[in-house]
């Protein structure tokens, strides 16, 4: 039967690629897969895609720093900064450059403009810096360049550690468990970069005596040397101005020191054939990084009075986490809390307690969830008035194209590497009207060729292909004009340009695709739904029956 009618429809002249479509899928069996297929596939691809609250807006850039010692901010200027901006400025795709002269270094930070590729801007920099070596005045130390990393730097989790209340753990224990927990964050799946606010190390610090130093005329530089043979890293000398008893703190990272003791020992120098010792020049003490005097506190409530406004203070380490780009922010939280959990026994025993400050991934899927209901409420309302205008079964056929071309969106998004956020979603939100332009145009045309005065002539199948061929050019214009006032947007630049680009990425494609769905699955759905007026048929058996009358009276 099917067979006989594909034939049929075969045999129908079309003008437009609407009535091809609708000629090739009418009695085509792979008609009824190929939307199963297509759900399946956008919702697969809405479980996959990766989610994120905003887009990451691609910023790149760098920071060249040339040391020069024993050189002065003029010089620097002239012989460093000004011919290194210069050079930079023939790079392609920067938009500022600014220079920075102090004693002993020059630095140039360069930004490109938004949108350029970060791998590539970055190479191009490091290109141009190297090439240009010989121009360095003799002197100058080799460059370091450090690209900008603002598009990992936006952390998704912030977990804040802090001792229980009654807890005696101090804050270089605190900070090694944190530590220990770091490193494991970092093995993380998609976890590009972790970092420590406020944490407090354990340091020896060494408090010279600068009045003996003199006594035993010695210079702070020999003290550096002497620390330096136990201790790998030593990395800074600071000054601390006391009024009674002038001080120089130093301060060293633990390695071949063991003890106090073993600082306190330290050989500086030989004095009249007698070994000086460090503990004779300076005082030697186990502590805290003194010289970090950066703390981060968190507040806590009374839970045991309700209404509770006071709050106490305690001093925290909070580890924040970053993702990759691109990747889903949902599943990386996830990841963490999830390996955070695993320490929790651990933590309690320790007496430490911790809190979830920021939780970007749940942030995302919600805002992600709200949009989604807010398009099924925008399906539902769009059915329930096709209902009104021209019946439920039309209305049933229009509903379904929506899904259908949503997912065919979504699926090109995903294969083209965009993520699901605020503004990709939005953009779907701008189009949807749009979206169910072509099918109701298709399921109008069909709807009036049922209900002329011709169609009692007509098999109900021939209705659907010149229904749908009939509309097709004007819809195809239509539509067309539509996208291209949408093209415009993807040439936006700046900050703008990068937060509209999902939708002048993604309204042609989901408008192009309402044009396919509505040609194959319109004529489809009408021709098993829909059906001639009864009156028609009435009149078409008493055509027939008349017809076998007069035949019998001849």
């Amino acid at each position: 039967m099917e067979n006989s009618n594909q034939d049929k429809i075969d045999k129908i002249k079309v003008t437009d690629y609407a009535g091809k479509l609708a000629k090739s899928f009418l009695y085509n069996p792979l008609t009824p897969i190929l939307a199963v297929f297509l759900l399946a596939i956008g919702y697969l691809t809405l479980i996959v895609m990766p989610r994120e609250e905003d887009p990451q807006i691609s910023i790149s850039g760098g920071t060249i720093i040339v040391p020069l010692p024993g050189s002065t901010p003029a010089e620097v200027e002239n012989i460093i900064v000004k011919p290194l901006q210069r050079k930079l400025r023939e790079i392609s795709g920067i938009k500022h450059i600014y220079g920075m002269a102090v004693d002993n270094v020059g630095i140039v930070n360069v930004m490109y403009k938004i949108g350029e590729d970060r791998e590539d801007s970055n190479l191009k920099l490091y290109d141009k810096v190297m090439q240009n070596m010989d121009l360095l005045p003799k002197g100058a130390m080799q460059p370091l360049i450090k690209p900008f990393d603002i598009d990992i730097d936006v952390p998704i989790v912030t977990i804040a550690f802090y001792p229980k209340n009654g807890s005696s753990i101090s804050n270089f224990e605190l900070f090694k468990k944190v530590r220990d927990i770091q490193n494991e964050m970092n093995g993380i799946k998609n976890v590009s970069k972790t970092n420590l606010k406020g944490e407090h190390k354990e340091q020896y610090n060494v408090e010279v005596d600068l009045t003996k130093l003199s006594g035993f005329h010695l210079s702070l530089g020999q003290i550096m040397k002497a620390i330096q043979a136990l201790a790998v890293n030593v990395p800074d000398v600071k000054t601390r101005t006391d009024e009674k008893v002038k001080k120089l703190v130093v301060f060293g990272v633990k390695n071949a020191i063991n003890s106090v003791e073993d600082v306190k020992n330290v050989i500086v120098a030989s004095y009249m054939g007698s070994p000086i010792y460090l503990k004779d020049v300076a005082t030697v003490k186990r502590g805290g990084d003194i010289q970090n005097h950066k703390f981060a506190q968190i507040a806590l409530k009374d839970k045991s009075k309700e209404n509770s406004k006071l709050s106490t203070l305690t001093n925290q380490i909070t580890l924040s986490v970053s993702k990759l780009k691109g990747t889903n922010a949902v599943f990386v939280a996830d990841d963490v809390i999830e390996k955070l959990k695993e320490y929790k026994d651990e933590l309690e025993k320790m007496g430490i307690a911790y809190s979830i400050t920021r939780n970007y991934g749940v942030r995302a899927d919600d805002a992600v969830n709200e949009l989604i209901d807010h398009l099924l409420i925008t399906i539902a309302i769009i059915a329930i008035l096709l209902i009104f205008a021209l019946g439920w079964r039309e209305s049933l056929i229009v509903t379904f194209t929506v899904p259908a071309i949503l997912a065919i969106t979504l699926f090109i998004a995903y294969i083209t590497g965009q993520t699901i956020n605020r503004i990709t979603l939005f953009a779907f939100l701008l189009s949807l009207g749009l979206l169910v332009d072509a099918a109701i145009i298709v399921i109008e045309n069909i709807h009036r060729h049922l209900h002329s005065h011709d169609s009692v002539d007509k098999d109900k199948d021939l209705i659907m292909v010149e229904a749908t061929d009939e509309i097709g050019a004007p819809t195809n214009i239509a539509t067309l004009a539509i996208i291209l006032t949408m093209v415009p947007m993807a040439f936006v630049g700046g900050m703008m340009g990068e937060f509209m680009k999902p939708i002048p990425y993604n309204v042609p494609v989901a408008l192009f695709a309402s044009l396919v769905i509505a040609y194959i699955f319109t004529p489809y759905l009408a021709n098993k739904l829909l059906k001639k007026p009864k009156m028609h048929h009435h009149h078409h058996h008493f055509q027939h029956s008349d017809s076998h009358v007069d035949e019998e009276k001849k």
